[in-house]
C-alpha cells in the first residue's frame, strides 16, 4: 500500500489556479481561496470523502413502530463534507459576493473540492443555478434565496421553512439509463420548419 499522501494546500500549490483567478478578476478572493484550498486538501477532507463514498445513503422507509417515514440515511462524512461546501460559500459564492470575478473564485472553489470529493457538488451546483432562477419571482426569492445564500449547512430532517439554510435538488431520471448516462437514447424528428 502506498503511503498517505498527507495535507495538501489546493491552492497555494497550485499556480496555474493562482495566476488564472488572478487574471480574471477574482484576486480580491484569494483569502477565502487560500483557507479553503488548505481545507479540501486536507487528509481529513479526503478520508471523509472515502467514508461518505463507501457508506452511501440509505432509505429507510419504515420507523421502528412501522410508520411509514420515506427517510434517507446519510453516513455523517457526507453531512461534513456538505457543512464544509457550505460553509465556504460553493453553493452561493458569487451571489454572496457580488462583484466582478465572484463567479471565478466560485469556479476555483469547485475546482478545488472537487480534487477531494465531486459527489457533494452535484447539490451545490443545482442551488447555485437556482438562485438567479428563483430571484426573477419575488415571493420565491423572498421564501427560499435566505436559506439558499446561508453558509450554514443544516442536515436537519425538518421542514424547510425551518431551516437555517438549505439546497436545492432535482430527483429525476431517464427511465432508460438511471444514472448510467451513456444508457441515454435521442431519437431526432422533424421538428416542422
Amino acid at each position: 500500500m502506498p503511503p498517505a499522501i498527507g495535507d495538501q494546500d489546493l491552492w497555494a500549490d497550485d499556480i496555474a489556479l493562482r495566476e488564472a483567478v488572478t487574471r480574471e478578476g477574482a484576486g480580491w478572493a484569494e483569502a477565502e481561496l487560500a483557507a479553503f484550498g488548505r481545507v479540501a486538501g486536507a487528509e481529513a477532507t479526503f478520508d471523509l470523502a472515502d467514508q461518505a463514498n463507501r457508506y452511501p445513503p440509505e432509505l429507510h422507509a419504515f420507523d421502528r413502530y412501522g410508520m411509514r417515514v420515506n427517510q434517507v440515511r446519510f453516513h455523517p462524512a457526507y453531512h461534513d463534507l456538505q457543512k464544509i461546501a457550505v460553509g465556504h460559500g460553493l453553493p452561493n459564492f458569487a451571489w454572496n459576493h457580488r462583484r466582478a470575478g465572484g463567479h471565478v473564485a466560485h469556479a476555483a472553489l469547485n475546482y478545488m473540492l472537487n480534487q477531494a470529493e465531486g459527489g457533494v457538488l452535484c447539490p451545490m451546483a443545482m442551488t447555485y443555478a437556482a438562485v438567479p432562477a428563483l430571484s426573477t419571482t419575488p415571493a420565491l426569492a423572498g421564501e427560499w434565496l435566505p436559506r439558499l445564500m446561508s453558509t450554514e449547512y443544516d442536515a436537519r430532517d425538518i421542514p424547510a421553512e425551518e431551516k437555517t439554510g438549505a439546497q436545492i435538488g432535482m430527483f429525476m431520471t431517464e427511465k432508460q439509463g438511471g444514472s448510467d448516462v451513456r444508457a441515454n437514447t435521442t431519437r431526432a424528428v422533424p421538428d416542422g420548419a
